[in-house]
């Protein structure tokens, strides 16, 4: 066994890129914080450098420990230090943050519109490909609607409608034939498309893509092409449920796969790794050239944090699987790290979800090695789209007599608004005509359009790999400490919070998730801490963690925390295995995530210390003459 694990070391190294091995090695180069390192040793560390490195990355979670609050816990929300005090301690563990000080400028100058609505996005773990600045700039500034992701600043008057960046259309054909023939395609997709493979490292010579309406879309598209009759198992990584993986395992059930997952050790969540090798390795070693099936690789949790060998790609590989890695959950230039020049997937599929604004909301990417697509078989799916610019809706809409399609579309879209409490209705038929009514020159085919830059993506590249990482590694795990120290008054210690996979780490991602208990051990329901959240302007989302495996030792304490999913429209009571698992609550830092946002979260959540406070909130509410909320 010493063997074994010494040589998948000795692998995982040799996968490691570049670009991840200069992160990796971050405090060498003064990237991470420098309590970490000994102020008193020599600038120059000629010896052992790798040893030094691994030494820093030890030490990370116990220097973070005794940095953060050391030796305090907080039993009242309102003994919690201020925001200024608490950064001033922050700054003091990580001195390097104020490096990232160019990530500040980008969200004052680009994205003023999070500190206009006193909004915190902790909802989304990406990047957009464009920012609001540039947004506000190419609209008519008379024409704005609000929405979850593009708030309305609080001084501004009520707006009226939104103007679409671009529009999607839905292209016929099967997913085979338009990566290996392509279709029409405006120039304005084009120039999406480059800048997105650019982007994202992927070689034209060696990959084709395919835009598809979202990530669901996606992972079904490569379910019902890939040939499961012949290869015949589908083999996934994900310790929760998602929507998209679900899709594909009930797609590629249909077409005859055996649906496999791996399983994460209690209770710390970590992969089950005897297990997953035992699956992927092939114990027929005479029929190595024969494909076994689908490894779906997600390469981290975006629900935990938690961060999975690059290794596994290439075991998958050498024992005959076909590798699809999803890169939704990867912050911005992760995949400066994957280092696609050693390993090259079969698919990669890439989410843009929420490109500022719900006009719409994003699209995802997928892509498929050239070598790979004659695998796939035809199919009669669905959800390949093209990129439509701005331009050639509103020509529509301005050549239109008022009943055409696209005017109606466009209009139906933008019929509600909300600012603050207040509601605005705006007529279906006034839109129209202010739609009509919008000047050709100000939407006229220039370099607003076709030569517009993918800002959003443009201001990642300037930042690095290094900068951004090393920001969401300070904010992230002070988040993680800082929940770890709330603690109910006069109980034994009774933490408020119990968070789920990897805590105070050095290489952990900029995800959480969590559950916020009351004084007697009793779990307040994710759903309802969600919605107090929202009710703060503060979004975090809830989701539920499965595949979970309990040692013996466990099994008492399994009984207590496993609880079924709430799916009643699942009629299907064969899958109890998988309906069984833990809602949470779950928290993602974007790149404009700054020491704020984590601070507000953390005294909202102090709240609940209050034995009293869901019970005073939900008065509160109905005072308000609003719908008490309901806990499920």
């Amino acid at each position: 066994m010493r063997k074994d694990q010494r040589s998948m070391k000795e692998e995982s190294k040799k996968m490691q890129s570049p670009c991840l091995e200069e992160v990796s090695q971050g405090c060498l180069h003064g990237c991470c914080p420098s309590p970490f390192l000994n102020q008193h040793e020599p600038q120059t560390k000629a010896s052992k450098p790798r040893n030094s490195s691994a030494a820093c990355r030890r030490d990370f979670a116990s220097k973070t420990t005794s940095s953060i609050f050391p030796n305090t816990q907080f039993t009242n929300h309102e003994s919690l230090p201020s925001m200024q005090d608490s950064f001033a301690e922050f700054t003091k563990a990580y001195p390097q943050y104020s490096d990232t000080y160019r990530v500040d400028q980008i969200r004052s100058r680009e994205y003023y519109h999070l500190s206009f609505s006193d909004h915190t996005c902790l909802d989304y773990l990406g990047i957009g490909l464009f920012s609001y600045s540039q947004l506000q700039k190419q609209e008519c500034p008379k024409y704005r609607i609000a929405s979850s992701s593009f708030p309305v600043p609080p001084e501004s008057p009520p707006p009226v409608l939104d103007i679409p960046f671009f529009g999607v259309s839905y292209k016929p054909g099967n997913l085979k034939t338009q990566l290996l023939h392509g279709g029409v395609a405006s120039e304005f997709e084009s120039v999406i498309r480059k800048r997105i493979m650019s982007f994202l490292n992927v070689s034209e010579n060696d990959y084709s893509m395919v835009f598809t309406a979202n990530k669901t879309s996606a992972f079904k598209l490569v379910a019902e092409s890939y040939p499961f009759q012949s290869n015949r198992k589908l083999l996934t990584v994900y310790d929760y449920e998602s929507e998209a993986i679900e899709a594909m395992s009930n797609s590629s059930e249909k077409n005859g796969a055996k649906v496999m997952s791996a399983e994460f050790s209690w209770p710390r969540l970590r992969l089950q790794s005897s297990k997953l090798r035992n699956m992927l390795v092939s114990k027929e070693k005479k029929k190595k050239k024969k494909r076994r099936g689908l490894f779906v690789f997600p390469l981290h949790s975006r629900m935990t944090g938690a961060r999975y060998p690059y290794l596994w790609m290439s075991i998958a590989e050498e024992n005959g699987w076909h590798v699809l890695i999803d890169s939704c959950a990867l912050g911005p230039k992760d995949m400066d790290s994957f280092g696609l020049s050693l390993f090259r997937p079969d698919f990669l599929i890439c989410s843009f979800y929420k490109v500022f604004g719900e006009n719409p909301s994003g699209f995802a990417c997928l892509f498929a090695k050239k070598s790979t697509i004659p695998v796939l078989e035809t199919s009669s799916t669905s959800g390949i789209i093209g990129l439509i610019p701005s331009q050639k809706l509103f020509r529509a809409v301005t050549e239109s007599p008022g009943t055409d399609t696209e005017v109606e579309n466009l209009a139906s879209q933008s019929g509600r608004i909300e600012k603050g409490k207040t509601t605005y209705e705006i007529q279906h038929a006034e839109i129209v005509e202010k739609l009509k009514g919008i000047e050709m020159s100000e939407v006229s085919e220039s370099d607003k359009g076709i030569e517009m830059e993918c800002r959003g993506l443009d201001e990642v590249d300037s930042l690095g790999l290094v900068t951004i990482s090393n920001r969401a590694r300070c904010l992230i795990n002070w988040l993680v400490s800082a929940l770890l120290k709330l603690q109910h008054p006069n109980t034994n210690g009774t933490p408020l919070v119990r968070i789920y996979g990897p805590k105070v780490k050095f290489d952990r991602g900029p995800a959480i998730a969590f559950n916020v208990f009351d004084w007697k051990g009793e779990k307040i329901e994710p759903v309802l801490v969600q919605k107090l959240a929202d009710r703060s302007n503060i979004s975090l989302s809830y989701g539920f963690l499965h595949h979970i495996w309990f040692a013996d030792k466990y099994q008492e304490e399994k009984e207590k925390v496993i609880e079924r999913r709430n799916n009643e429209a699942d009629g299907n009571k064969g899958k109890d295995k998988s309906d069984m698992g833990i809602a949470v609550v779950t928290a993602a830092l974007g790149f404009l995530a700054n020491f704020q946002d984590i601070y507000k979260l953390w005294a909202f959540i102090a709240q609940f210390l209050d034995a009293d406070f869901v019970e005073k909130e939900r008065w509160r509410y109905t005072s308000l003459n609003q719908k008490t909320i309901e806990v499920l």
